[in-house]
Parts: structure tokens; C-alpha cells; sequence
């Protein structure tokens, strides 16, 4: 087994996906690796739309493609597109907070664990946050009350070259006491 921070390490946004199709068996074990994300009182403010059939990817693609950037979005075989749903908080909590306080956190670590999955099963993945949600809603039936929160463009990389990641230095961010 890879160790965790490997693994992390590895993972990029993928932006040169191959032409090699991408198993369904594999993407439903990226929503397992979701759908157990952790989330506060267990609310599980989530569900997922997992876009594979070819005619409806290459219009998911173009939601994507605004202001004439993320073009290699066209060549990713799949999408997940992750939606923020009611949070049922627990009784003693619910009177003192906004049902969705942790909504996004929550959403945010599903689709990390997402991410995660896919790296270790070989697929490249892209957090996508600036789409036409209309456009999305409409093409994938999603209600109005519904909030999309993320896109994930899938496939398998191109490429096995990883990118040096840039981040902030250790001791810029953390502070032990």
C-alpha cells in the first residue's frame, strides 16, 4: 500500500487526458470513496451526477469552457458533478446553526476522497469550479433549489509526468502549540 502523502503528492489537476475510455466499475468505486467522505452530524449534503455517455460529456465539456479557457476539458471521458443537498443536522445542533454550516466542507472532502480514489486507480481528475451552472442544470435535469457545487472532469492522463507542486512553505501556514 502507497503511503497517503505519496499519493497526495501525485495528485494534480489533469489537463491532457488520453483517449483511453474510462471503466464504469472504476468511477463507482470513486463515488464509494465519496459517499463515505466524513461529513458534520453525518449529513451527507451530497449527491453526484456521474456523466459517462459520450453525447452528454461533450456538452458538460462546454459548460466548462468559459471565457475561452479550459479547452482540454473536451478530451475528458467522464464528469462528476457534485451537488450540495439539504443537510439534516442533528436535533441539538440544528437550533444553533444554518443547516448547511458544514455543507461545504463536507462537499469539499467528498470530492477530495473522489480525487483520491481516482489517482490510485490510475485516472487523472480536474476540480473544476467556474462553469455555466444554468446551462449544467438545464442539460443534466438538476432542480433550481438544487446548488451544483463542483464539476470533476475525469480520464486518463496523457502523460505519467508530475507537476512539482507550489505551496506556501511549511512554516508560512502552520503554527504549533
Amino acid at each position: 500500500m502507497s503511503d497517503f502523502l505519496e499519493l497526495a503528492l501525485r495528485r494534480q489537476s489533469c489537463r491532457t487526458f488520453s483517449d483511453r475510455p474510462v471503466e464504469h466499475e472504476k468511477l463507482v468505486k470513486c463515488v464509494e470513496a465519496a459517499r463515505n467522505a466524513p461529513s458534520g452530524c453525518n449529513s451527507q449534503p451530497w449527491s453526484f451526477v456521474v456523466v459517462e455517455d459520450p453525447a452528454i460529456v461533450a456538452e458538460v465539456a462546454k459548460t466548462t469552457q468559459q471565457l475561452g479557457i479550459n479547452e482540454y476539458q473536451s478530451k475528458a471521458k467522464a464528469f462528476l458533478v457534485v451537488v450540495e443537498e439539504y443537510a439534516r443536522l442533528m436535533p441539538k445542533i440544528a437550533p444553533l446553526v444554518d443547516s448547511q454550516v458544514f455543507a461545504k466542507g463536507d462537499l469539499g472532502g467528498a470530492t477530495l476522497s473522489f480525487c483520491l480514489q481516482a489517482e490510485s486507480l490510475g485516472l487523472g481528475t480536474c476540480i473544476i469550479g467556474l462553469f455555466d451552472r444554468p446551462k449544467l442544470r438545464e442539460l443534466l435535469n438538476i432542480p433550481e433549489l438544487k446548488s451544483i457545487f463542483l464539476v470533476v472532469a475525469i480520464g486518463y492522463s496523457s502523460t505519467d509526468h508530475v507537476r512539482p507542486k507550489q505551496r506556501k512553505p511549511l512554516e508560512e501556514i502552520v503554527r504549533f502549540v
